[in-house]
């Protein structure tokens, strides 16, 4: 095996156990920012270590025991001044003392509580979402501070500042390592499913740059959405939130042509979409459903997608039962946004017509000034009924608000073949 592929397998394996390492070292030094910096170092270590060595039987047990070595040094570099620090170190001294295979049995006995309070802890409301969201892809995604960056199109020292403000946030106000409880739980649980779906969304449909999608983060997204499930299988908001990320990650592949260029909804090759992932959509959404969940909004979104995958082709889809969920989505957690979702399904089950009646009312939104959706919608909804003059000015009016690459250029070819129309009418 040469250097490149160690390194390469380096990088897989730092993936799938940087999360588990981080939560075990975060357990016992009650510290997220310095068992992140200990994890790193047996990280660095490794790639020093295994091109020439080999990658070893047990690679996570081997970085979680260097990884521990780095924590005895660190406590005795600093004196061992607090009690707490001395009874760590006797405690971890005490487990090197004794074979490898005892050292994994002492992690793997608590891995499902350390992740799930690492996960609580990197979304903890006492930092800022974007902060949320960086920490949350740091620690429990594995991607380095460059691929965070690069992935929301923001320098990499911003990210890199964020990070070390959030992990500095967390030991300043002293953040507990730990899983609420009680009506705490529900409120943080928000928090923390927000952040996967911001994550999700931002992997979909890009917010700016040249790529219409990116994937890393949509795969990112769902590994967390399903380690959670797996960690709270009675909540049912999670595995709501899951069955629509898996349900709208089905589409992936039929979302965009040979080039990169968007393809919408409705022109999508549907023999295309992932019958693996609507799978699974569907099931997290039936787990959801018994548990109580109808209601949940992310519930009701994965139900809105679970109508798309079940419909053979574009023409089959059951537009009246989208129109219908959208109004329950509308009452329990009201927002433009959805009412402006909304006006699609209704002008799809009722006509162009009654969803552009909708849609002007959404017009004087000022959440909605700036969201290039909402002339996009209208466009499209003006272009079916014949007004290609006035929807090739909203197709312009939606390129120019859109700071995606790919999608402003849909835009514009939109608006160049509604002037096309209206020029040889």
């Amino acid at each position: 095996m040469t250097a490149t592929d160690t390194h390469r397998r380096i990088e897989a394996i730092w993936r799938i156990e940087s999360a588990r390492i981080i939560a075990g070292l975060a357990r016992m030094l009650r510290d997220v920012g310095l068992a992140e910096e200990l994890a790193q170092d047996a990280l660095v270590t490794a790639l020093e270590q295994w091109p020439q060595a080999g990658v070893p039987d047990n690679p996570g047990a081997w970085l979680m025991t260097t990884a521990k070595h780095r924590a005895i040094d660190r406590l005795r570099r600093h004196q061992l001044m607090e009690r707490k620090h001395e009874e760590i170190a006797r405690e971890l001294e005490a487990e090197q003392a004794d074979a490898m295979p005892r050292l994994d049995d002492m992690l793997d006995d608590d891995i499902g509580d350390d992740l799930l309070r690492l996960i609580f802890t990197a979304c903890h409301p006492a930092l800022p979402p974007e902060s949320r969201v960086a920490l949350t892809l740091r620690m429990l995604g594995g991607l380095s501070t460059v691929e965070i960056a690069r992935a929301f199109l923001q320098p990499e020292p911003t990210v890199a500042q964020r990070i070390v403000r959030a992990k500095r946030t967390l030991g300043e106000k002293k953040v507990p390592f730990e899983v609420p409880r009680g009506d705490e739980l529900a409120e943080r649980l928000d928090a923390v499913l927000g952040v996967i779906y911001l994550v999700f969304n931002e992997g979909y449909t890009a917010t700016a740059g040249d790529d219409w999608m990116r994937p890393a983060l949509c795969e990112e997204a769902l590994r967390l959405g399903r380690i959670l499930a797996g960690l709270m299988p009675q909540q049912a908001p999670v595995f709501g939130l899951l069955a629509l990320m898996e349900l709208q990650a089905s589409r992936a592949h039929a979302r965009s042509g040979p080039d990169g260029e968007p393809i919408r909804l409705l022109e999508q090759n549907r023999a295309r979409w992932d019958r693996l992932l609507i799978q699974r959509g569907l099931a997290a959404l039936e787990r959801a459903r018994q548990l109580g969940g109808d209601a949940e909004p992310y519930t009701l979104q994965a139900a809105i997608a679970a109508c798309h995958a079940r419909a053979p082709t574009a023409e089959q889809t059951d537009w009246n039962r989208i129109a219908a969920l959208y109004a329950t989505l509308a009452a329990v957690a009201p927002s433009p946004v959805v009412e402006l979702n909304r006006a699609v399904a209704v002008g799809m089950a009722n006509g162009p017509a009654a969803g552009l009646a909708l849609v002007d009312t959404l017009r004087d939104e000022p959440v909605l000034a700036n969201y290039h959706l909402l002339p996009a919608v209208r466009g499209d909804l003006l272009e079916k009924l014949g007004r290609h003059d006035e929807a090739g000015t909203e197709f312009g009016r939606a390129a120019a608000l859109t700071r995606n690459t790919r999608e402003r250029d849909l835009l514009q070819a939109r608006a160049a073949a509604c002037a096309k129309h209206d020029s040889t009418s």
